[in-house]
Parts: structure tokens; sequence; C-alpha cells
């Protein structure tokens, strides 16, 4: 497990988890977790800690008001642009919606013994009540798909590389961008914000 950050006094902010999709380790796509710390630092966020090195950000912000996560979105999106030489799209969601995501997984036992082959999918556009039987014509090994709220939860009893839902059929089915994280992963934050 690697996290890291710093600390500042919260205060009256509300918390908030930054997703970024298509940050690697290495390679291409690469995006150093202390240059994302330093951008959120910019934005004028607090309590920033990334977890791991796939773009994951807890932060705090003096933010309200309605479509608070889409703004975060955008603001994290554009100081990305003027970083990066690619777009990165990114999901925001606050602490309360996370604690929801933690508590509502369909997957739970499965999580419990696989926790790497349970996935949760968040994407800027609510998926289409009909997206996980559109998914499920597609799955195969065992995989299962469910919609809970603004989430798309899949289990891939067989792996997820050997899978035939691709990111492009997700992002297609879904009609945005969807960015996916594990249950170890998903706990983890939910840790870190607080949930």
């Amino acid at each position: 497990m690697t996290v890291s950050g710093r600390t500042a006094a919260l205060g009256s902010t509300r918390r908030f988890l930054a997703l970024l999709r298509g940050i690697n380790v290495g390679g291409r796509n690469a995006l150093p977790m202390a240059e994302l710390r330093a951008l959120g630092e910019e934005l004028g966020w607090s309590n920033l800690r990334t977890y791991i090195q796939s773009g994951n950000l807890v932060f705090a912000a003096k933010r309200s008001g309605r479509d608070v996560e889409r703004r975060l979105e955008d603001e994290l999106e554009a100081g990305l642009a003027r970083r990066c030489a690619w777009s990165v799209p990114v999901i925001v969601r606050g602490a309360s919606r996370w604690t929801a995501y933690v508590r509502g997984n369909p997957f739970a036992a499965a999580a419990e013994a696989t926790p790497n082959l349970v996935m949760l999918g968040l994407s800027k556009e609510l998926p289409s009540p009909d997206a996980p039987g559109v998914l499920m014509d597609r799955a195969r090994d065992g995989e299962q798909i469910a919609l809970v709220g603004d989430a798309l939860w899949i289990h891939f009893p067989g792996g997820v590389a050997r899978s035939k839902l691709a990111q492009a059929l997700l992002d297609r089915v879904v009609g945005s961008p969807v960015t996916m994280r594990n249950w170890n992963t998903v706990r983890m934050l939910g840790e870190m914000v607080g949930a």
C-alpha cells in the first residue's frame, strides 16, 4: 500500500475524491502523484493525499452548491490539460457518495473473497438503466453486472484481462468515459476520505 500526502486543517471544507482515468505507473500517460498533489494545491485544495500511482486523489475543498463535483472535475481537468500532453478524464465524488458505494457493493461476498476481481465503475454521466443488460449480453465466465445508483459494479470471476467487457464497450454503453477501481482500492479510498 502506498499512501502519501500532506495534512492541513479541514475547517469548514468538504472532502472529495478525484479519480483520474488512464494514468499509468510508467510509460504512456504517466503522472507522478506528487505532481497531482501540487496541482491540487494550486487549485486551492487542502488535505491532499494520493493512493497508489493510478490517479486516486483525496482532498478537501471549500466548494458548495449545485454541480460542485462537476465543477471540481472541470477545474482539475483544466489544470491537467495545462500540465500534460493528453486529455485526462476526471471523476469527482463527495465523501458521502463514496460511503454509499462502500456500503452498496452488490457483490460483497465475492469482494471479500477476491477483492481484485470486483470493480466499481464510475462515469460523469448516469448509466442508463438498460446498461447492465446490454453488458450482460457480452459477459462471459460467470461475470455479473449491477447498476446501483450511479455506480456500475462488475464481478470478473475469470479475471479482468480475459473479459470481453472492454473499456471501449463500457464507454459506449454508458455514453461517457468510465473509470474502474477494484474493491481493495474502493475500501482504501473510503478509509482515506472517512467513509
